[in-house]
């Protein structure tokens, strides 16, 4: 792989043309398009302060959000998000 390329600036991200199916489309549109294709769904959640902090100090320059995204998909595909239900919900009636 060569590094041959030019280093790509934000104002190259600024002023790029976005198209979608052969057609220009603003960024709203696009973010849409994207969204769509790869499956993920906008939402709101509330976080504890601790826990965004750790995650922002694991990610580095790679978006935080998106390292939630991949610890919650760990915790689905081994299967303990059961087991931590379970036990949450067995806290919660005991009080």
């Amino acid at each position: 792989m060569s590094d041959d390329a030019p280093k790509l600036t934000q104002a190259n991200f600024d002023n790029a043309k976005l198209r979608v199916a052969g057609r220009d489309v603003n960024r709203a549109e696009w973010q849409t398009a994207v969204r769509a294709r790869v499956g993920k769904q906008r939402i709101n959640i509330m976080l504890d302060a601790p826990i965004i902090e750790h995650f922002k100090a694991l990610a580095g320059n790679r978006g935080y959000q998106t390292l939630i995204n991949d610890s919650l998909r760990r915790v689905i595909e081994t299967g303990h998000l059961e087991a931590d239900l379970r036990r949450v919900i067995r806290e919660e009636l005991s009080h």
